[in-house]
């Protein structure tokens, strides 16, 4: 991932020494677990442990003669051990290693994903107790449609997100798997029980009838859920960029000193974390395209998901991170015009609230629903500017028979849609 989208966590998640890291803390686990069980000495055991170190040069340089960087990784790690340097990687595959290494790498960068979203939702959560009861209007195909509030409508964003945090903590709990049985699966070079001891002391689940590899639906689970949780965030920062748009301008991002908005017009201050965001979730949910590809490997395996994984992984987490801590800057320093949203809400003259007049006259005065819903379409539809659909109905011979001062009153007032959502939010948002 290019640095402008990287973090410095996510950069040291997925270094390359922190890759070898997590291979040498399964192979230290495996001879601890082998001469545990008798299938190595001890003494090789504890020089494993307290002698393993690597150098990142020194196993670029082998594997220049080994074409093979677990070979190299291996024989790095034996020079720095000594005689008990031969014991390393005793009965296991090259995949055993690096699969249940990247298990525990992936593992812990979700973490660091989801402790950043938790941070997200608590600002999220913030604007939806404040403007709670902040009336705007709701649209549907991008035109005026009924009342809503905007903490309401940032409550469907807090639920999508709990519902991407669920995926996210499945996903993780899905790819906690120990792979410690051998070229095709079959422990046939070590003891059954040797991967699921192995695997306890790793916190891991032990992948049961394995191939040669972890089977792959797990990884493109994993992006998946990482491709959902930025096509959410994508879902808010479309909503944003619409209720900033100059004829709208219920919202505005943050704009710091100094911040230009055009290199020609000097006015300009566009949504462009919004828009980062969305042009980043494209690109998420091509990764997750290819953890779909990497599923069908040749019989119990072949190479071809290797080096499509050391590309998404790294550079979807760094996404991921990113985009979780921007939407989180962004959601926090963003204005809210509460008096523009309500202005907006009676722009055209109350016909936001057309469908309560509608059925006021279903209910109350017995109305088909055909007559009351050519009624009140007439009504609205033959407002000029500067008119207003209570008036409209006061002046009008038919409806004002139809309507009392009191009735009209609590219709236009907004007090229904007010209290369901209270109501709503009460329940949903105990806490």
């Amino acid at each position: 991932m290019i640095a402008r989208y990287s973090t410095e966590q996510m950069n040291k998640q997925f270094a390359t020494d922190s890759r070898f890291e997590y291979m040498k803390l399964v192979e230290i686990q495996c001879a601890l677990v082998q001469a545990d069980m008798g299938l190595i000495p001890a003494k090789a055991a504890q020089d494993i442990k307290k002698k393993s170190k690597f150098q990142v040069e020194r196993i670029l340089e082998i594997e220049k003669t080994t074409k093979h960087d677990v070979i190299a990784f291996v024989s790095n790690l034996a020079e720095n051990v000594g005689e008990s340097g031969r014991y390393i990687h005793f009965g296991l595959t090259s995949s055993d290693v690096l699969d249940t290494a990247l298990s525990l790498q992936i593992s812990d960068a979700l973490e660091i994903v989801l402790g950043e979203t938790e941070l997200l939702k608590k600002e999220l959560k913030k604007i939806v107790r404040l403007h709670q009861r902040s009336i705007c209007a709701g649209r549907t195909h991008g035109i005026f449609a009924e009342i809503t509030t905007f903490g309401f409508k940032i409550a469907g964003f807090v639920q999508e997100l709990d519902r991407n945090i669920k995926r996210l903590k499945l996903a993780q709990e899905n790819i906690r798997i120990c792979k410690l049985s051998g070229a095709v699966g079959t422990s046939s070079a070590l003891p059954l029980e040797f991967e699921k001891k192995v695997a306890d002391k790793l916190k891991l689940q032990v992948e049961a009838f394995a191939t040669q590899v972890v089977p792959r639906d797990r990884h493109a689970e994993v992006l998946i859920a990482l491709a959902l949780l930025a096509s959410g965030f994508e879902r808010l920062a479309v909503e944003l960029r619409h209720l900033q748009r100059s004829e709208v301008s219920e919202v505005i991002e943050g704009f710091s000193k100094g911040q230009k908005g055009s290199s020609a017009m000097p006015h300009k201050k566009n949504p462009i974390s919004a828009e980062n965001l969305t042009g980043l979730a494209r690109l998420m949910r091509s990764y997750a395209q290819a953890g779909l590809e990497n599923i069908a490997l040749w019989h119990e395996r072949d190479i071809s998901h290797s080096s499509v994984e050391r590309v998404v992984f790294p550079d979807a987490f760094q996404l991921a991170h990113y985009m979780t801590k921007r939407l989180k800057d962004l959601v926090s320093g963003i204005y809210i015009d509460e008096k523009k949203m309500f202005a907006n809400t009676q722009k055209l003259g109350g016909v936001l609230y057309s469908s309560h007049l509608l059925l006021h006259l279903v209910e109350k005065q017995n109305m088909s629903r055909e007559d009351a819903y050519s009624l009140v379409q007439k009504l609205a539809h033959e407002l000029k500017d500067g008119e207003h659909l209570k008036d409209k109905i006061v002046k009008d011979k038919k409806a004002s028979k139809l309507f009392n001062k009191n009735e009209l009153e609590e219709i236009f007032s907004g007090r229904k849609h007010l209290a369901s959502i209270d109501k709503r939010m009460k329940e949903y948002f105990k806490a």
